[in-house]
């Protein structure tokens, strides 16, 4: 039934980003000089940099890919927009192939993979506000907003004193936070639909 595709969808959604986020902390902690400032994310993944420890970003950014691509299908089960589950599983795949080919192994597949990912996740999140109900279904258009000011200010050179790495975190992690504002959202409302069907 519905409730339950899109339980299951938020679930695998949820968990994904939550460990990823996880996984950067983590990363972060533990990669010795590492500037949250002045270095990209993907240098905690890049093995030349990070040493070994890179395997717990690149481990867990595939792990997220992969939950994402369950969880697209599930989504698809769920809302039958094809558009929307497309960008999903492109988002979810090239986040796979980010983690495969860290900076270090191949620089033009993960900045190409990276790329399309914050565009098909940029356009993910504001087609995900269709499928919520106002006023939370202003949060994936704010925060879709951000990544786009963010860009802007990145292309530019301007980087508002946060650093190479603080803009690139502006683009990113709305990102995370609009993903998860729809998984639970989308949980919460099965669980709501379940129980309304059992009455």
């Amino acid at each position: 039934m519905n409730y339950d595709s899109k339980r299951i969808a938020g679930l695998l959604g949820f968990v994904a980003v939550v460990q990823i986020i996880l996984a950067i902390v983590i990363c972060e902690a533990v990669y010795s000089g590492y500037s949250v400032g002045q270095q990209y994310i993907s240098d905690l993944g890049n093995w030349s940099l990070a040493g070994n420890y890179a395997a717990i970003f690149n481990v867990s950014i595939i792990f997220a890919g992969t939950l994402g691509i369950a969880s697209a299908y599930f989504i698809q089960q769920a809302f039958k927009n094809r558009l929307f589950t497309f960008l999903l599983m492109i988002n979810a795949f090239c986040s796979i192939l980010i983690g495969v080919f860290a900076e270090d192994i191949s620089m033009p597949a993960h900045g190409i993979s990276s790329l399309i990912s914050l565009i098909c996740g940029l356009g993910a999140a504001f087609m995900s506000s269709k499928f919520i109900k106002s006023p939370l279904s202003y949060a994936p258009i704010i925060l879709g907003g951000v990544i786009i000011v963010a860009v802007v200010l990145q292309a530019s050179g301007n980087y508002l004193g946060l650093g190479l790495g603080g803009i690139e975190r502006l683009e990113i992690y709305p990102s995370l936070l609009g993903a998860l504002v729809f998984d639970a959202y989308i949980i919460g409302e099965s669980s709501n639909t379940a129980l309304t069907s059992k009455t």
